[in-house]
């Protein structure tokens, strides 16, 4: 246990100078909160109720699918990776290390936006935070579980941006942070139910924490980590 806390605080520190994880994990999310906080307030009043929500969609959504990834990406396509295996280390260290890692660092920024958004633009704060924050906690999970499929499917860093963004783009644009998912056209609508994001925005609004939130999430969840359990035993063999 004690070699496990040391990876994991020695992660996190790690990731915390990473200039490119300080940018999707706090600096984008963080900017976009200052500034389309006050935008979207001043034109859409009723959607002071929802703000919190939104902005932490939009900020777990980059930091799960933009930055994670890659971080996970270069780890497992480098002598890193070669390094755990001459020390008879499980492969899947690294995984849940990063994992956690990028799991603190996404849940420091999203308690930013809950404690500043009601102070900054009037925002309307979750009223039973501990149930919000076990939302988040199983949202941000599932976010997390299949931005760790994606790092260890796709191991070319353009390709890898590329379908980051194809899972980042409709997040943010079809599960109705934005506006309404109901204005949209049945398709889109239907397309953005299979993102995390859809179901992570409605599982943490008041009243919102209820099965037909989470079983979606759920199911997410258990079967990125199967994925990943059988991606991490095939990187022995190569």
């Amino acid at each position: 246990m004690t070699t496990f806390l040391y990876g994991l605080v020695l992660q996190f520190k790690l990731d915390k100078r990473s200039k490119s994880l300080l940018v999707t994990y706090y600096v984008v999310p963080l900017i976009f909160f200052l500034l389309m906080g006050g935008i979207f307030t001043s034109i859409m009043p009723n959607m002071k109720e929802t703000l919190v929500q939104s902005m932490i969609v939009m900020g777990v959504s980059m930091g799960a699918f933009l930055g994670y990834p890659h971080a996970l990406a270069q780890t497992y396509g480098s002598d890193i990776k070669k390094v755990y295996q001459a020390n008879g280390v499980s492969l899947s260290f690294g995984l849940i290390t990063m994992f956690l890692s990028a799991f603190i660092h996404l849940m420091l920024m999203c308690s930013v936006i809950v404690f500043l958004a009601p102070v900054l633009f009037e925002a309307q704060r979750p009223e039973r935070l501990p149930l919000f924050y076990a939302a988040l906690a199983i949202y941000l999970s599932a976010s997390l579980s299949v931005g760790s499929a994606l790092g260890l499917i796709v191991k070319n860093q353009a390709k890898l941006t590329m379908t980051g963004q194809l899972l980042f783009l409709p997040s943010i644009m079809l599960s109705g942070i934005m506006f309404p998912a109901e204005l949209l056209p049945n398709i889109l609508n239907t397309i953005g139910q299979i993102f995390p994001a859809h179901w992570g925005y409605r599982f943490m609004q008041v009243g919102g924490f209820q099965i037909q939130n989470l079983w979606y999430l759920l199911v997410i969840l258990i079967l990125a980590s199967i994925v990943c359990g059988l991606l991490v035993k095939k990187q022995k063999f190569e």
